[in-house]
């Protein structure tokens, strides 16, 4: 007879399934739509595109290049490499960072996936502020960034900082996450329903690996404690 799932296990199935399960719907609807606007889109695009200013349009583009690039990969490597406790050797301190990189970029792959087979245009080019290539649907930027944010997050939870600085970390990460979306809806080159799948996918995804990556981590230091542990007096010779 299978065992009653405990509170922990209840809870990861939750919250894996709840933004899975919301993706998957929207991920529908605009597949049966075949990319075209779903409900606000295309009065949020229009608003967004009629009220731009050029200082506005600049510090939006400034901001949305940290969505890519190198930053989210040396994020997501230092978080892995700092979830680490302090008695960790140089090598599971890598296998760590590798690893962390490893959620990222398998969460990358998920994504231009579902863009691929989606293929949702983009707004028109017209309204672009800001260069953009592929497809829309889900958002990149917004989908690395809310990956690495949960990374960051991640490893800040495990630390041993003080609350005050995990705290910091939540609130300036989950500000990069969000403002890196609303500029890809500011610039004009995403549907703001890209976005949100964009932020739908991270949290599915983070919440299905996250689990994994911690017991990759915390077997690696048990199985090296176990081997440092002396075997007794007898090792003093």
């Amino acid at each position: 007879m299978t065992p009653p799932l405990g509170r922990t296990g209840s809870r990861a199935i939750v919250l894996i399934a709840g933004p899975a399960l919301v993706f998957l719907l929207l991920l529908g609807e605009v597949g049966i739509r075949h990319g075209a606007p779903i409900g606000p889109d295309l009065a949020i695009h229009h608003w967004v595109v009629h009220h731009r200013s050029s200082d506005l349009t600049t510090l939006a583009g400034q901001l949305t290049s940290t969505g890519t690039g190198p930053i989210p990969y040396v994020a997501a490597m230092i978080a892995g490499w700092t979830a680490c406790p302090r008695s960790a050797r140089p090598k599971q301190e890598v296998l760590a960072a590798v690893a962390a990189v490893a959620v990222l970029l398998a969460g990358q792959g998920v994504r231009a996936a579902v863009m691929s087979v989606l293929a949702r245009p983009r707004p028109a080019v017209a309204d672009w502020a800001a260069s953009a290539s592929g497809y829309a649907f889900p958002s990149g930027h917004t989908t690395t960034t809310a990956l690495t944010a949960g990374l960051v997050v991640w490893s800040a939870l495990r630390s041993g900082a003080p609350q005050f600085v995990v705290r910091a970390f939540l609130v300036v990460c989950a500000m990069w996450a969000a403002l890196i979306g609303a500029t890809r809806v500011y610039l004009g080159v995403h549907w703001p329903t890209d976005v949100i799948g964009g932020w739908l996918l991270a949290a599915a995804w983070l919440a299905l690996t996250l689990p994994l990556l911690t017991r990759l981590v915390d077997n690696t230091i048990l199985h090296r404690s176990r081997q440092v542990v002396p075997d007794g007096p007898a090792g003093h010779g």
